[in-house]
């Protein structure tokens, strides 16, 4: 296995469990457009695309794009004050990042999630640890959109064959290849398997721990 000195990350399902504030965020912003709550499972199902595809996809069949785009602003508006209360790394994930930027790699994220998001939550869980992180802003499209990712190697001075991209969804997988970057699946995350896998990881791992295998001669 080839050694890498970079490494980006995706962020809900990747590295952090988010789940539990989408689904009391996304069930808020639902009930007070007078829509009916989701399960958890039916919004872990709607997650990987951004904000605005999981409230499009929340609200009932019916719904107007009026009514659609109202429980999504309401959404945005709910973010702050609902915040990422039950949100939490996944198990050892945090010595993990810990170790591989104490042995120099590089490290950075980048999200589908709004891109104040992305640095609210770091900020909050794992601070200090990625000094390049991008989420989806007018200067960067949702993956499978490459800009992204070419950013974030450019900044952390590397070519792109050189950054191992890991993420949880096929979009993930996409991304990478299309940005030339070796796409690691991790298999704890949001994503069935069948759909992961059928992206074509070019590695699988899983639990973060096997993240140090890319850093080993």
């Amino acid at each position: 296995m080839a050694r890498f000195d970079t490494f980006v990350f995706d962020l809900d399902g990747t590295l952090l469990d988010t789940l539990p504030d989408l689904v009391v965020l996304t069930n808020a912003a639902l009930n007070e457009q007078g829509f009916p709550s989701r399960t958890a499972d039916e919004i872990h199902s709607f997650v990987g695309n951004g904000a605005r595809a999981l409230m499009y996809q929340a609200v009932p069949a019916d719904a107007s794009p009026e009514q659609a785009e109202a429980a999504m602003r309401r959404w945005m508006e709910l973010y702050p004050v609902i915040g990422n209360k039950l949100t939490k790394p996944y198990p050892h994930m945090e010595e993990t990042l810990a170790a591989l930027a104490q042995r120099g790699i590089g490290l950075g994220v980048l999200s589908n999630k709004f891109d104040q998001g992305v640095h609210d939550v770091i900020d909050a869980y794992l601070p200090g640890l990625f000094p390049v992180q991008y989420g989806e802003c007018d200067e960067i499209p949702r993956k499978p959109d490459p800009t992204g990712l070419l950013l974030c190697a450019s900044e952390l001075g590397v070519a792109p064959e050189e950054c191992l991209f890991f993420g949880d969804s096929a979009s993930d997988m996409q991304a990478a290849h299309n940005a030339g970057m070796e796409a690691v699946a991790v298999t704890w995350g949001y994503q069935p398997q069948e759909r992961l896998m059928a992206a074509a990881p070019d590695h699988v791992i899983e639990k973060p721990v096997d993240m140090l295998r890319f850093i080993e001669q």
